[in-house]
Formats: C-alpha cells, sequence, structure tokens
C-alpha cells in the first residue's frame, strides 16, 4: 500500500483584536505550487465585546469569513471550528479528503491565574483522519515574564481535563498526533534587552534559544519533553509597535519574545509485552501497537517562520508546514452517491445511494445538495432526510427523491454529500453535476437569463438544529 502524503498548512497569530486584513494570501501561501491538503488556523485574541460576541455566535465571525471566503473557491471546506472568546480555531480540507475525517469533536478548557477566568485557555480539534486520530490545540497562556512555571501549570491541566467521546483517544495524550500551537506566552529570560536586540539586528537567534523559557522548561518538565519544535530560525514576535517593523517603542520596552509558537507529538511507541513483563500490558496497547506498525505515521516539518508583513497585531503571525506520510487505515468510502437524470427546478430529482461499508445510520442522517466551492458543512442548499428504515447492509442502491420545489431554480454546479449524525460528518459526496436552469421560470421571466451562481431555497427545517 503506498504511503500517502498529506501536506499541512499551520497559522498561530494573536490578531490583539484588530479587524482582519484585506488579503490573506502571503500568510496562506496562496501562490505555491503546491497546495496544502489541510489548513488548521489558530487565532487568539480575537475581539469578543458583548455585542460582537454575541453576533459572531450566529454569523461566522469576520475571521472566520475571510478565510472561508478565501478557500472554498479553491474547493477547501471547512470542516470544524470552536470559539472560546479570544481564541478560535478553524480546521479546513480540501474536498477529496472529506469523507475520511469522521469523528470530529471540539472543546475547550477555560484557565487562568488570579481568578481572571476564561480569558485564557485552549480550544482543540479532534478528528480521525483516515483512521489516524489526530488533535489541535490552540493556547492562550498566562502573560508575563515570571509566569513561565504557570504556563506549564496551565498546559498541564488543559492536557489532563480535556476529553473526547472517543474509545480510541478519549484524551489528549492517546491521539496518535497532537498540535500544540498559540501565543504560548513564553519569553526570553536573563539577556538584556540591548544583547536581545543585538542578536536579532544580527540574525544570531541560537544566541537566544538557551535563555528561551519553553527550552529551558523543557529540560526538567516531562510532558514538555514529548513534544517537538523545529528551530526557532526567525525573529520574535512579539512585541511589534502596531503597522510597523519596529520592537515595542513605548515606555514599556517589552523585550521581544518567542510567544507565538508550533509544536507537535508523535504518541510514543507502547513497549513491547516482552519489555514490560507479560501481565501488565493490556489487550488495548497489544492491539495500538499492531496499529501502529502496520498503519505508520511520520511526520517532517517543511517550514517554521514567521510572517513580517502583517501590521494590524502587535504580534507577527507563525507558520508552520509539515508532510505527514501516512497509511490509510481505511481507504473507501462509507457511501457511494450520486446525482441521476437530469436536475433543474422543473421536476422532481432522484438521488441514488449505496453504502459500501456498514456504519451507523440513522433517520437523522440526511443528503445535502451543495454548490461546488461550498464554505462549510451547514452551507448546503437543501437536504433530503434518508430513509427512515436503517440502511441495509447489502450492496444494494437506495433511491431519495428530491422535491423540485426544493432545487435551485438558476441552478449551477453541484455535488451530493451524505451527513451522517452518528459519526457527525460527511461520510460520501457524488461526484460534481450540473443543475439546469428551470425553463419554466425562464419562461415566466422570473429568471433573467445566464445569471451565474444559486439562489438559495430555504430549507423549511435546518438539520443542524
Amino acid at each position: 500500500i503506498l504511503n500517502l502524503g498529506i501536506l499541512l498548512h499551520m497559522v498561530t497569530w494573536n490578531v490583539a483584536t484588530a479587524d482582519p486584513p484585506d488579503d490573506v494570501t502571503s500568510l496562506l501561501h496562496l501562490n505555491s505550487q503546491k497546495s496544502p491538503d489541510l489548513y488548521v488556523i489558530g487565532l487568539q485574541e480575537v475581539y469578543s465585546g458583548p455585542l460582537r460576541f454575541v453576533s459572531d455566535i450566529v454569523f461566522d465571525d469576520p475571521w472566520s469569513h475571510l478565510f472561508m471566503s478565501t478557500l472554498a473557491p479553491r474547493k477547501y471546506v471547512k470542516m470544524s471550528s470552536i470559539r472560546m472568546q479570544g481564541l478560535l480555531l478553524l480546521f479546513f480540507s480540501k474536498l477529496e479528503h472529506v469523507p475520511f475525517i469522521r469523528d470530529i469533536q471540539a472543546t475547550y478548557t477555560r484557565t487562568g491565574i488570579f481568578g481572571y477566568w476564561g480569558n485564557k485557555g485552549g480550544v482543540s480539534i479532534h478528528l480521525s483522519f483516515y483512521g489516524h486520530m489526530l488533535c489541535f490545540l490552540n493556547c492562550h497562556l498566562t502573560a508575563h515574564m515570571k509566569y513561565a512555571t504557570e504556563r506549564v501549570d496551565e498546559f498541564e491541566y488543559i492536557m489532563d481535563t480535556q476529553t473526547f467521546e472517543c474509545e480510541k483517544a478519549p484524551r489528549i495524550a492517546d491521539h496518535r498526533l497532537v498540535f500544540w500551537f498559540g501565543d504560548l506566552n513564553f519569553r526570553i529570560q536573563d539577556h538584556g534587552m540591548h544583547f536581545v536586540r543585538t542578536c536579532i539586528n544580527n540574525q544570531t537567534y541560537n544566541l537566544l534559544w538557551s535563555k528561551d523559557q519553553l527550552i529551558m522548561m523543557k529540560k526538567k518538565e516531562q510532558i514538555l519533553q514529548e513534544f517537538e519544535e523545529g528551530p526557532l530560525d526567525f525573529q520574535p514576535t512579539y512585541k511589534f509597535d502596531l503597522n510597523s517593523d519596529t520592537y515595542d517603542s513605548s515606555g514599556k520596552k517589552r523585550k521581544p519574545a518567542w510567544t507565538d509558537r508550533i509544536l507537535w507529538r508523535l504518541r510514543p511507541k507502547s513497549s513491547t509485552p516482552d519489555e514490560q513483563g507479560e501481565d501488565t500490558v493490556d489487550a488495548k496497547q497489544v492491539k495500538q501497537l499492531e496499529e501502529d506498525e502496520k498503519y505508520p505515521l511520520k511526520i517532517r516539518q517543511d517550514s517554521y517562520t514567521s510572517n513580517m508583513e502583517y501590521g494590524i497585531s502587535d504580534h507577527k503571525p507563525v507558520i508552520g508546514t509539515f508532510t505527514l506520510e501516512l497509511r490509510k487505515i481505511f481507504e473507501i468510502p462509507l457511501v457511494r452517491l450520486q446525482a441521476e437524470g437530469d436536475w433543474s427546478a422543473d421536476i422532481d430529482a432522484m438521488v441514488h445511494y449505496t453504502p459500501l461499508q456498514p456504519f451507523p445510520s440513522s433517520t437523522w442522517d440526511w443528503i445535502g445538495l451543495y454548490k461546488v466551492g461550498f464554505t462549510s458543512m451547514t452551507d448546503y442548499l437543501t437536504y433530503t432526510w434518508v430513509k427512515d428504515d436503517e440502511v441495509a447492509f447489502s450492496e444494494e442502491v437506495i433511491q431519495v427523491y428530491v422535491s423540485k420545489e426544493e432545487i435551485p431554480v438558476r441552478g449551477g454546479d453541484c455535488v451530493l454529500c451524505y451527513y451522517s449524525s452518528v459519526l457527525r460528518c460527511i461520510v460520501g459526496i457524488s461526484e460534481p453535476f450540473k443543475v439546469h436552469e428551470s425553463k419554466v421560470a425562464i419562461e415566466e421571466g422570473l429568471v433573467p437569463e445566464r445569471i451565474n451562481g444559486l439562489d438559495k431555497t430555504v430549507a423549511s427545517e435546518d438539520p443542524w438544529n
């Protein structure tokens, strides 16, 4: 079996309550030769004033909206997002991988010393990617030079308390691969401002590494030793005067620091029974060991750098790109589905689908009609509930009708997606097909001819509620 090379593009950025920039081309490397398979974007200090925060829950906040509208035309779908006050985490996938991303769950943990709960903490997204359990954890930890130990305590607290409803990986440490990133707020200790600035000007960053608090803490904290990080071969990303590349010139004169970081942890190999003595290994560990050997997962960091172009915040964004080499644990989608015959708003349409493997179906499963280039799973044009009876597991073709009233009159290029409510994800996607413009509507003058785009039909009941 050939291993799959998956390109992952990660961003962490403390945006200091600023509104998004007009253009995120360089942040997302949109002009590079190879386009990533996955984008993971972690922001801190997204503006969450009371009015804005309430409206963001109902509508996507301006940052999510910017990334979705930028990535959707390039065939990326927002698979999950989670927001806790100023912390925002977004996970995008190329359309081709969508049916193989399953069991998506997101959670958050509030931390904060001195009783200021909620402004600091961690948000995470857990998922199975071709059968491999991955976790992405975006943190904003306590600030200031003297709280290095508290930052490690907060991180341990998040690692210990976050849980997922998942037999294979109920806790963060159980995942095959964990990414830990965000404004971790570790500072450069002991060196004076003059020395730090000289090293930055001369690009001799390595002279500062031994006094970076995270690197120092790693030497004595077991939990940190399991995490890897690429070399800090870029200038510290905090703290800048706004709209400039000048470090803090205010009265406070904050010392520059690598507060914004991306680390990763491959789950340590389970020890084999003979290393541990026969009786101490449980069946779960043996199974895990066998699976790890049969389906290897390797990671390589391709780049780790800051982006100095953006000046809207006192932090510069940090970008990490990775190649994941993995062997797929499963290779075929759970459902194959296709649009039958010609589709237009003039006649009822039909969908055919076939379960390719047993999976827990439910009467809450639905098939959505989406425009090619849709932004997220909620961005359907219309949907139909699947058959009420349990999906039979023979290779039989099941038919579902979509009423012509529900089909957009203007037509366009579309795909069908089967959403499993138990697995909380899309488990099958059709090939793209054309929905034709309604002849009836054109004849009655209801539709100006040759208008691109689709008009959204409002579904009577929302399957997300």
